[in-house]
């Protein structure tokens, strides 16, 4: 199985056990959270373990090996990326699967399990239909960052709130929204399969200075995001750096 066939499948896989736990009706709130970021997390390792016997692993759920740094090849992986909508009953949260070979995201599969999708590198294309009047800037739903309010209001765009950080940049793949832009509070499982997606699409993805994406650091932080279409990536990027000051 090739790397990105074998992140589908678990992201799927996961995805259907993450749904089976909530349909039990057993836990609530952050009970329920807690129950399906650590079943899922030990699917998810079971899973690579087996497959990928040689490959390290950085988990959110998981105690950091931090002989990791030295791999040219490394899964990083988020269980359950936005619990909050998870527990909440709403649809919006997902589950990453990225590989970070060195350092860049390579192969990536993002399951958002209650619209039934999952994309992966392999069969990722950006939906480019022309641009409307106005932009769409899909942002957290609950923390807007003060930079993604600022360009926004620069360019006066439409404000998409939602809730995990893959739903978002698959809403950008979609066609749903034009650009996601995050600062603040993310780390590498947040945003490495949802940037290699992006990417394998033809999007833009990067910090939000410009600079490119770099995994399997030794300090996991990475708070900052941007992807958008292509032929926006000059503008917003400039408008951030306004903002900015």
């Amino acid at each position: 199985m090739t790397d990105t066939a074998l992140a589908a499948v678990i992201a799927r896989e996961a995805g259907i056990l993450l749904k089976a736990i909530r349909a039990e009706g057993r836990e609530a709130g952050k009970a329920l959270g807690d129950r399906g970021d650590a079943e899922a997390n030990r699917l998810i390792l079971a899973r690579l373990a087996a497959e990928r016997p040689d490959d390290f692993v950085l988990s959110e759920e998981s105690i950091d090996d931090r002989r990791r740094c030295g791999a040219r090849r490394v899964w990083i992986v988020d269980p359950l990326d936005g619990t909050k909508e998870y527990a909440g009953g709403l649809a919006d949260w997902a589950v990453h699967i990225g590989l970070a070979v060195d350092g860049r995201p390579s192969v990536g599969a993002v399951a958002v399990p209650e619209l039934d999708r999952v994309w992966c590198t392999d069969h990722a294309h950006a939906a480019l239909a022309p641009l409307q009047d106005r932009l769409r800037v899909v942002v957290s739903r609950s923390r807007c960052p003060d930079i993604a309010h600022d360009v926004g209001v620069a360019l006066d765009a439409e404000m998409i709130g939602m809730g995990s950080a893959g739903a978002k940049a698959m809403a950008v793949v979609d066609g749903r929204a034009d650009i996601y832009l995050h600062e603040g509070g993310q780390y590498e499982w947040d945003n490495c399969a949802p940037a290699a997606v992006a990417l394998a699409a033809g999007l833009h993805a990067s910090r939000i200075d410009g600079s490119p994406l770099v995994y399997n650091c030794a300090d996991p932080l990475l708070p900052d995001l941007l992807i958008c279409r292509p032929e926006l990536a000059t503008q917003v990027l400039a408008t951030i750096a306004e903002a900015r000051g």
